[in-house]
């Protein structure tokens, strides 16, 4: 009976939506986390009758015919790049980013990755890097003596220096871009690296055309809205339980079939 398969497609797509939401939850105290959604295209169709064929009645064409949908399947996990609250810390190397743009870092490998989260530290030798370690790109080295670190919103940096009256300028921030961020691939960690799908990064300083601008001493919240994902963790139950009652269905009228052939 196709019911029993159709619908079980139907639990697991559910099964995989909440699966989804429950890792927007987990990370909703993220740092600059964005929220996923899982989106589902429906399976081939059997044709039990072909519309546009004529009639075994007459020459007329069959208006309509018969497609039966053999279920539902995943066609992608969406990342929503949506502007998430700023909150404030008062941390001099807290940066958050108003706006779109993305802070290049060398990842593990020496690789160039990308992440919105800009809680940032400074290393044993002056660099600036993020709270596991990895360098800024373009790496910025803190004078020893640095008494205050000044970032404008434009991403200048400047050091302000022991017995010095004068900031120093010590380096630029540039912000990188993509022409399809939801084709980034996540690495964990709050890391992204760019993919043929996302395009290749386009940098670019805070506050010009198309980048938001640098706000110190905040961070950016995770996306995630409470509200929202409780709603749709409730939505995803109840279709969850709906299939389920499907695939019960179709078994009873199964055994209805075996108890009269005995």
């Amino acid at each position: 009976m196709r019911a029993l398969s159709i619908a079980a497609t139907g639990m697991a797509a559910q099964q995989l939506n909440v699966e989804v939401i429950a890792n927007n939850i987990a990370n909703i105290n993220t740092t600059g986390y964005k929220r996923s959604t899982a989106e589902f295209t429906d399976l081939l169709y059997q044709v039990e009758r072909m519309q546009g064929i004529p009639s075994q009645a007459a020459d007329q064409m069959v208006p309509e015919g018969a497609q039966l949908g053999l279920g539902t399947r995943l066609s992608a996990i969406r990342l929503i790049n949506i502007q998430g609250p700023l909150a404030e810390t008062g941390n001099q190397l807290d940066l958050a980013i108003n706006g779109s743009g993305w802070f290049a870092v060398q990842g593990p490998n020496g690789e160039t990755v990308y992440t919105r989260s800009g809680s940032f530290n400074i290393d044993s030798t002056g660099q600036i890097v993020t709270g596991d370690g990895y360098p800024l790109e373009p790496a910025m080295a803190v004078p020893a003596g640095t008494t205050a670190l000044e970032v404008t919103q434009a991403g200048e940096i400047f050091a302000t220096l022991e017995g010095q009256a004068d900031p120093l300028a010590i380096g630029q921030l540039t912000l990188a871009n993509f022409m399809n961020p939801a084709g980034l691939n996540a690495l964990g960690g709050n890391l992204f690296q760019a993919t043929e799908a996302s395009g290749a990064a386009v940098s670019g300083l805070p506050g010009s055309i198309s980048f938001g601008r640098i706000q110190q001493g905040y961070l950016e919240n995770s996306n995630v809205d409470p509200v929202r994902e409780i709603t749709e963790l409730i939505s995803a139950q109840r279709a969850y339980e709906m299939n389920s009652k499907v695939i019960q269905a179709a078994d009873d009228m199964a055994g209805v079939v075996s108890k009269g052939i005995r």
